[in-house]
């Protein structure tokens, strides 16, 4: 016989596992900023992101494809799914480009701004209403990146313009995964990702070898690089397998926080005090309207 508390501590089982999962993914993503910084500096971007999506296929492939077969790239909507496996590929390139130039924290703190950007465009686009909380939300978020991204804060104004090229990217990219999970799988999207970056950038690579090469300890960070993402997406679709979306959203925030714990570990580069308030006031946002959907 099955008692009554069994439901709610299976859900709450399910939502723990979830946070760790986030929490686990969150920080992959942030490791794997800050690997890109460190290469991306000493070699060409074409290279780092043709290898580190081409590792992100073929991982796809041998795993996935035992499973799920044909289906893993069969779609419905083929021209949208490669347009926002396009908008993907952008969103790397200019995010890794941006770290070249600028430091591991304050760049994913500006890239945040997308999911608001995303949030203001689902209304005239989808239909969604927007609060009066999600407006403010919205623009304390801007006024964080302001804040980081002020003169006088000494960050590079083309990594900054890179970083807000990014966020205009990924905001594309969340809007037709949006309009495409009604009819596509997740994992025909994750393949379609990998093999379209794989092809953008692999069709650079002529112009990509002539510089340096590298050596074998960042030739394996570069393949490290491609489990990263691939293992960090995993384990966000299945943490959204045990808990709600609302629950998790405020999580991902902590991709902020290992940014700047990683960056400060590996470049010593610790944020001033007001690129940190303008950090805080992106994530206190984010986790406002997180919280709000909750309710």
């Amino acid at each position: 016989m099955t008692s009554p508390t069994e439901p709610a501590t299976q859900r709450n089982d399910g939502a723990l596992k979830g946070v760790a999962l986030v929490v686990a993914a969150t920080f992959l993503f942030g490791l794997s900023d800050t690997v890109s910084k460190h290469l991306a500096m000493l070699y060409a971007v074409p290279l780092l992101l043709a290898v580190r999506y081409g590792v992100n296929l073929l991982l796809l492939m041998a795993v996935m494809m035992p499973r799920h077969g044909t289906r893993l790239w069969r779609t419905s909507r083929l021209a949208l799914v490669l347009l926002r496996g396009a908008c993907l590929a952008a969103a790397s390139l200019s995010m890794v480009l941006a770290l070249r130039v600028m430091p591991v924290g304050e760049t994913v703190a500006i890239i945040y701004i997308a999911p608001f950007l995303v949030m203001l465009a689902a209304g005239p686009i989808l239909g969604e209403k927007v609060s009066l909380i999600g407006w403010l939300a919205a623009a304390s978020s801007f006024l964080g990146v302001l804040v980081i991204a002020r003169p006088g804060s000494g960050l590079d104004p083309i990594g900054v313009g890179l970083c807000l090229l990014n966020a205009g990217c990924a905001t594309v990219y969340h809007l037709l995964t949006r309009m495409l999970t009604r009819t596509e799988t997740t994992m025909a999207m994750l393949f379609h990702t990998a093999l379209v970056g794989t092809v953008v950038f692999a069709s650079f690579l002529p112009w990509s070898l002539g510089g340096a090469m590298p050596a074998l300890f960042d030739a394996g960070l570069m393949v490290v690089l491609g489990v990263l993402g691939t293992v960090g997406h995993l384990l966000f679709t299945a943490a959204y397998r045990q808990a709600p979306a609302s629950l998790l959203a405020p999580v991902n925030y902590l991709h902020i926080v290992w940014a700047a714990i990683l960056g400060w570990l590996v470049f010593a580069h610790v944020p001033d005090g007001l690129a940190l308030i303008g950090m805080a006031m992106i994530m206190a946002s984010g986790v406002a309207v997180a919280v709000l959907a909750r309710r």
